[in-house]
């Protein structure tokens, strides 16, 4: 096992990634997709997006992550002793009718077959994704965690607020986008669509050398903002590694989320998924609680017993990364900052301890 950390695209620079390899990471999974274009959202402080029902900001312009782009960042990474392991999330610009079934599906599903190619030649062995209509939605901000430090979660109630057209995923693709919303679909449509992103990009993807990791939907509700979930429970994830048998269909494995889930338990769902090596890399959070009612705390207060979950992924020998994800925000100068070493602090630790076990 190794340790990771996660970093936003506005963090790509000589002090995030000092901070990341003084906190022990040797390998960094990097956001390539601007989050922060909504006001709501605060990038001196680091925090994660909330951004409500605004959505997060603006999705990109429709390019694509050049190879020079990436290389020049990963040489960047490199010379401060780090790995870059993996890229979360396509952007919204470069995907939306793929998620939404539009006229330009067949066009953008070429654009995303070339930014795997081009993520395949850049070295970078992991693409993450979050097939999602809604996206991360329906999360409060309050003093959820130990002692008060600020965290989201949410207290009983799902946002119904429908998607507008022009957004998806919390992301504004198209500003000018003709009044109305997002249409409801049923689940297997849904399905019906990932079915067909999988069968057109994993070839792909195996041909690049590129794992594409899915993640499961955050806060895992059957519904949110009126469009429907694919995987809120843990089987789920089953069904979408059957969709298409192949290594290079992966899970982005986010243990907050699987315990937030109503069925399933968390250590089932951990060994089943990486005894079949089909864990690309782990956000290794700690929650209390579950859908509609949970909030997300420090990595050692939560229901998840952290260490039942490192002896599981020893046992089936588990070599990928884990980060932390999201972490309270602590009461000092810094707060996401301190939050963040306090988690990575406790996760090397544990990793040494159980190494040596």
């Amino acid at each position: 096992m190794k340790l990771g950390f996660g970093l936003y695209r506005h963090m790509l620079n000589e002090q995030h990634y000092k901070f990341a390899r003084q906190c022990g990471a040797t390998h960094l999974v990097v956001h390539m997709v601007d989050y922060f274009g909504n006001a709501d959202n605060d990038k001196s402080n680091a925090n994660q997006p909330i951004g409500a029902k605004r959505g997060w900001g603006k999705a990109g312009d429709g390019g694509l992550w050049s190879l020079e782009e990436l290389l020049k960042i990963k040489a960047e990474i490199n010379g401060h002793g780090l790995e870059w392991y993996a890229i979360e999330n396509i952007d919204p610009s470069i995907w939306h009718d793929i998620l939404l079934d539009g006229p330009k599906k067949e066009e953008q599903m070429e654009l995303v077959k070339e930014q795997v190619r081009i993520i395949g030649k850049a070295g970078i062995p992991v693409l993450g994704y979050n097939f999602s209509l809604a996206g991360v939605s329906s999360r409060i901000v309050k003093p959820f965690a130990r002692g008060g430090a600020v965290s989201v979660g949410m207290e009983g109630s799902v946002d119904e607020t429908p998607v507008p057209n022009g957004m998806v995923w919390n992301m504004v693709y198209d500003e000018h986008a003709p009044e109305g919303n997002v249409p409801c679909v049923s689940h297997d449509e849904l399905w019906n669509r990932l079915q067909y992103f999988l069968e057109k990009i994993t070839p792909v993807a195996e041909e690049a050398g590129v794992k594409m990791a899915a993640h499961p939907d955050d806060p895992p509700m059957p519904y949110v903002r009126n469009t429907p979930r694919l995987v809120y429970q843990p089987e789920m994830y089953q069904r979408l590694i059957d969709l298409y048998p192949s290594e290079n269909n992966c899970l982005e494995f986010c243990l907050g989320t699987i315990s937030e889930m109503t069925d399933g338990d968390v250590y089932e769902a951990t060994n089943q998924y990486s005894r079949q090596n089909k864990i690309a890399y782990i956000h290794f959070r700690n929650v209390i609680g579950k859908v509609p009612n949970y909030r997300e705390v420090f990595v050692d207060e939560g229901d998840i017993d952290m260490f039942r979950i490192l002896d599981i992924l020893k046992r089936n020998n588990y070599n990928g990364i884990l980060i932390p994800d999201h972490t309270p925000q602590m009461s000092c100068d810094g707060s996401w900052y301190a939050g963040m070493a306090f988690a990575m602090g406790y996760m090397k630790a544990a990793i040494d301890k159980i190494g040596m076990e």
